[in-house]
């Protein structure tokens, strides 16, 4: 059950983060809950792990990597047209 709470967080997260940029996540569902999870991972290693905790994710930290991949992302996306 904690390996699907976590699936849905993260597609939460990377949701929420494309949300806030007003850019599409490139894969759709999938998109959100891989930016979701690689989020976690970059936020946490950039800004620590503070703030609440959801479904095993720091939300605040994971919000901000995932809204930094997804610039990154569409960076590439828009480089390689």
């Amino acid at each position: 059950m904690g390996f699907i709470w976590a699936l849905i967080v993260g597609g939460i997260i990377g949701w929420l983060a494309g949300l806030v940029l007003g850019r599409d996540v490139p894969g759709g569902i999938i998109g959100n809950i891989i930016a979701g999870f690689i989020g976690a991972w970059l936020g946490d290693l950039i800004l620590g792990s503070w703030g609440p905790t959801l479904g095993g994710f720091a939300i605040v930290p994971a919000l901000i990597g995932a809204i930094v991949l997804i610039l990154i992302v569409s960076a590439i996306m828009r480089a390689v047209r």
